[in-house]
């Protein structure tokens, strides 16, 4: 799946991971669903949401493909999460 995601020029999905996981590679993500837990990714411009309707799928989709999504919010602290993990972590031990 990290592969799929990966080498995909375009995700389209209804799974809430997978929304996650495609802002991870950097990835424009379309959304059949309706609602989103994650709407800091629709507030940033990485995900799109269309439901269920072919048109709007087929729109967003056209306009999508291909585009590539930064981390300009900081939504992931710049890609330095894990490293605050671990400092918090070794200065608690």
């Amino acid at each position: 799946m990290v592969w799929l995601l990966d080498q995909a020029e375009l995700i389209l999905t209804d799974s809430g991971g997978v929304r996650k996981e495609t802002f991870f590679f950097g990835k424009a993500c379309v959304t059949m669903h309706d609602q989103t837990e994650w709407v800091e990714l629709i507030d940033a411009g990485a995900n799109e949401l269309v439901g269920a309707d072919t048109d709007k799928i087929i729109e967003a989709a056209t306009r999508n493909i291909g585009r590539r999504v930064q981390d300009t919010h900081q939504l992931c602290e710049g890609r330095r999460a894990s490293q605050r993990i671990v400092d918090e972590m070794t200065n608690k031990a």
